[in-house]
């Protein structure tokens, strides 16, 4: 029911689904604790250590829309969700 009054609101006011999508996206990355810290963490030298990233990955309220966020965009680089490109790959792979 409150999506629907989102929806609802969000067409009242002249958004498309799209501008919607974008705000709701906006809001989760607003609230990832990887916004609050060095993002060099995030993405490491080729060879260069991902336990600080996962660590605070494993903390993250949003983690798992950050995960699908990078699934969906298919991210290449830096950790998303608590796992590496290579992890993701897996997981896709593992999944579809």
């Amino acid at each position: 029911m409150a999506d629907d009054a989102i929806l609802r609101g969000a067409a009242a006011g002249g958004m498309t689904l799209d501008e919607l999508f974008g705000t709701v996206e906006q809001e989760w990355q607003d609230q990832a604790l990887c916004a609050q810290t060095d993002p060099e963490a995030f993405f490491p030298e080729k060879g260069g250590s991902t336990r600080e990233a996962k660590r605070i990955c494993k903390a993250c309220a949003v983690r798992d829309e950050c995960l699908e966020y990078a699934l969906e965009h298919d991210e290449r680089f830096g950790i998303w969700g608590g796992l590496s490109d290579r992890e993701r790959r897996r997981l896709k792979k593992q999944l579809g």
